[in-house]
């Protein structure tokens, strides 16, 4: 299977790893039966594990398609055809390029685990702390990319044993299967795992890395994994599935400052970039359990992509390929946006924040851009922007507005002196995209990177990017917590985030923000998640998990028409199943 093939590479080029840096690759050509002999060189099969999470989150596009496309807060950029499978359902079939990447990626990673886990006892360790923590590490990454792969596509390969050769038959196990794994595996880790990451620890005698996964980790992955199990289940069986994710979250919360964990006091302070530089002895950000990182020293990075989360969620602003904004040029400010652009919101999404109260839309998007090149507005600009022809020879300075795109209806345009684009511009009155709004969006500005981009046309960033963070928790507590009925705690949970959230200042709107009880509901739940965590790699996964994928398509976003219920779990790669020779016995998921 081209599975396997690529497993057998990957175990090629990944040995040889010093033991003190995460991101570090020794290009050895030592066989794992002799590099993995020692407790130092061990650490190689464990560094390995950890390869597949950069490459998932910002240095390869596939994963964020998977995991942000094809749901109610994402349009493809301008409605374009780019990747229209995995962005509108069309043409959806087991050929798709996405899902395959991401299934070779996810099976390689879960290989580099079994094979760490099934020789560990070879490895020569005498510490039983040490090498119990060794083991957590690789099961916490093997729960972790399984829960990736039976959310995807259900109840397909489940292995636990190394493969060292191309296998021609494969076995389907059942979702719950996975889940007894996955659950097994993150028990252990959470038992085993350091507390604190960038701190002393009593496993290496030195630091346990930042990046590496902590006891908090494990148990966030657990409370997403059994409320995740929970919608598998009915009655007293989902009963019990959610009530283990409300207490593991809970013990979390309640704990979080036990392993240097805690909610940023702005909202806004989480995307600072400042609080994701990398740095592998220190915790840079307060409130991330667990995150993929990078280096600036290309060297030690598994791929020379670097993060590139910071491309795609861009609008044109510098006048790539269409109309140039007087005033503007490409900066490393508001990021190179000159190609790969993917993502704009829907109406819906940007809707679904109350930005009078809610201090989560402007630490999430922006809308305004600030003049960079001094500019003297001329008669054809002024013309070309509907401006009144009193603007001819306004100058605009560095620092002024330079262009204005809102989610609201902006008034009075012609007499700005800046260029706008609003609502109506961007959306037509159903929400899908008009024919004009094509290159103009509100930008969500989690990933910009002025820190580390090191050129204004280069497209790799390192900053950090956050795998999990604590308000997760608290969302995944309050949904628990509404499916068993208590709609109370569910409320007060959701109420943390939203104080947090509350715009202070220049009017204190702590008050306007908060919710009560009879304010819980599902899609109450999930429009919550989605002011939160919106771009954060989860919305596909929460939808699925609900049950409300298509629900949600249809009344958010309009121009997806291609749905069908089957795309809820996504197609096995056809070069897979063409690998086998029981393809048709292991089957295709159903609707492809």
């Amino acid at each position: 299977m081209l599975r396997q093939l690529t497993i057998l590479i990957l175990l090629i080029t990944v040995l040889g790893s010093c033991n003190k840096n995460l991101k570090e690759y020794n290009p050895s050509n030592t066989t794992a039966d002799a590099l993995w002999s020692t407790p130092q060189g061990f650490v190689t099969a464990v560094n390995g594990a950890y390869s597949t999470v950069p490459k998932l989150f910002g240095s390869d596009e596939n994963f964020i398609f998977l995991s942000e496309m094809g749901d109610d807060l994402w349009e493809n950029q301008g409605n374009t055809t780019y990747d229209p499978d995995i962005m509108k359902y069309m043409n959806f079939t087991s050929s798709s390029a996405a899902t395959g990447a991401v299934w070779s990626l996810l099976y390689t990673a879960i290989n580099q685990c079994n094979a760490g886990i099934g020789r560990i006892g070879n490895a020569g360790f005498t510490n039983p702390v040490e090498r119990n923590a060794r083991e957590a590490e690789l099961r916490f990454l093997r729960a972790y990319y399984y829960w990736n792969v039976v959310e995807t596509w259900g109840g397909v390969i489940l292995d636990t044993v190394e493969t060292t050769t191309v296998q021609l038959t494969a076995q389907r196990s059942s979702v719950s299967a996975f889940y007894d794994l996955i659950f097994r595996d993150l028990q252990f880790a959470a038992a085993n795992l350091p507390a604190i990451a960038g701190k002393t620890d009593t496993v290496s005698s030195g630091i346990w890395e930042y990046g590496r996964a902590t006891k908090a980790a494990a148990m966030g992955m657990l409370a997403r994994a059994y409320l995740s199990r929970a919608y598998y289940s009915s009655g007293a069986d989902a009963a019990s599935y959610f009530q283990l994710a409300h207490d593991m979250a809970t013990q979390l919360i309640s704990n979080a400052g036990q392993w240097d964990i805690s909610l940023y006091p702005n909202y806004a302070d989480m995307w600072d970039p400042s609080n994701r530089v990398p740095n592998s002895n220190a915790k840079n950000n307060k409130e991330s359990i667990f995150w993929a990182t990078f280096s600036s020293n290309t060297s030690l990075d598994v791929s020379g992509n670097g993060n590139r989360t910071n491309l795609w969620f861009l609008t044109n602003y510098s006048g790539y390929s269409a109309t140039t904004i007087p005033g503007l040029s490409l900066s490393i400010l508001y990021g190179n946006d000159q190609k790969n652009r993917r993502f704009m919101p829907t109406r819906a999404l940007l809707d679904f924040y109350n930005d009078t109260i809610d201090s989560r839309y402007a630490g999430s998007f922006q809308e305004v851009w600030l003049c960079n090149t001094q500019h003297t507005w001329t008669a054809p600009e002024v013309s070309a922007f509907g401006k009144d022809p009193s603007l001819v020879g306004h100058v605009t300075n560095v620092g002024d507005t330079a262009m204005w795109i809102s989610k609201h209806v902006i008034s009075n345009q012609a007499l700005r002196p800046y260029v706008c684009y609003d609502r109506n511009y961007t959306y037509q009155s159903s929400g899908a995209i008009s024919t004009t709004g094509y290159d103009r969006w509100v930008v969500l500005k989690k990933y910009l990177d002025p820190l580390t981009k090191t050129g204004l046309t280069t497209y790799p960033g390192y900053l950090d990017n956050i795998v999990m963070r604590l308000s997760e928790i608290y969302l995944i507590a309050a949904e628990a917590a509404f499916q068993q009925g208590n709609t109370t705690e569910a409320a007060t949970l959701i109420n943390v985030l939203r104080t947090r959230a509350a715009i202070k200042t220049p009017v204190d709107h702590t008050g306007d923000m908060q919710v009560s009880a009879s304010d819980i509901t599902l899609d109450f739940i999930l429009d919550e998640r989605a002011r939160e965590l919106c771009g954060e790699y989860m919305r596909w996964f929460d939808l699925k998990r609900t049950g409300q994928l298509g629900n949600r398509i249809q009344l958010y976003n309009p121009d997806i028409t291609s749905f069908k219920p089957a795309y809820s779990l996504r197609p096995v790669p056809l070069s897979e199943l063409q690998a086998l020779t029981n393809g048709a016995a292991f089957g295709q998921n159903p609707g492809y």
